[in-house]
């Protein structure tokens, strides 16, 4: 056993045991459910054809959401750090996304495109600016001796993109991409929460709460932390085969 393994081991032992104290503490299930029905809720979430259809449609949502984000954000990335007016251009609009708090857009969003269409929306402009400015900066700390010399024996803009910009930008997209899945699912789940979107985690966890199942509330809240941990470990191997 490695000491990175014995550390993890130790620290979710920790949070465990800081959980069961809690429990012992408050002394009431329904504000802090026992462990042994907490797990019961994650199996019967993972079990549960009604559940899986939910969970499938929640990442149905987040992939359409940032295969948007990420055909938009490699294009005017890669266009920005080629033509810097472009950049300028960009510049405020992706500053007021990064900055804006998240609920003033969800509550924004809703408003102006439904309760269906919101979600996609909304997750794609919290990812787009991850996305743009990974782009971005791997096209900015290109060698530049390496661009000159494409430049004086190719001069087709879409051959520049196909074969030196995106080959060379790759690590920057996959660690964006690693990063708005992870970001992407918490927006997305808020969105499909305040929309009370059909067929949706964010839809579960209010149900869950209106009906005071607060053990369903921490089996989601478990079984999204189980998605972000399996798409990390995904796209880290993915990343480690291609270096």
């Amino acid at each position: 056993m490695t000491t990175k393994t014995i550390y993890q081991a130790g620290s979710l032992l920790l949070f465990v045991f800081l959980w069961l104290l809690l429990i012992d503490v408050i002394n009431h299930p329904l504000i802090m459910p026992s462990l042994s029905s907490v797990l019961r809720s994650v199996v019967g979430i993972l079990t549960s054809l009604q559940t899986l259809e939910i969970i499938l449609m929640t990442l149905f949502r987040l992939v359409i959401s940032i295969l948007l984000s990420l055909g938009i954000g490699v294009l005017l990335g890669i266009l920005s750090g080629i033509i810097p007016e472009i950049s300028w251009l960009l510049k405020p609009h992706v500053t007021v996304l990064r900055t804006i708090p998240v609920i003033s857009i969800i509550v924004i969003l809703l408003v102006l495109f439904g309760f269906n269409i919101a979600p996609y929306v909304i997750t794609f402009l919290m990812v787009f600016p991850i996305i743009y400015q990974a782009s971005y900066e791997g096209i900015r700390h290109m060698d530049h001796e390496l661009k000159d010399v494409y430049r004086l024996e190719q001069h087709d803009l879409k051959l520049a993109i196909k074969y030196l910009y995106l080959p060379m930008i790759t690590p920057y997209i996959t660690l964006s991409i690693l990063q708005s899945f992870g970001l992407g699912l918490k927006v997305l789940v808020m969105a499909e929460y305040l929309s009370q979107t059909r067929n949706s985690i964010g839809n579960a966890l209010y149900l869950s709460k209106v009906n005071l199942e607060y053990d369903q509330v921490f089996g989601w809240s478990i079984v999204l932390i189980l998605l972000s941990l399996l798409f990390e470990t995904i796209f880290r191997k993915y990343q480690n085969r291609k270096s």
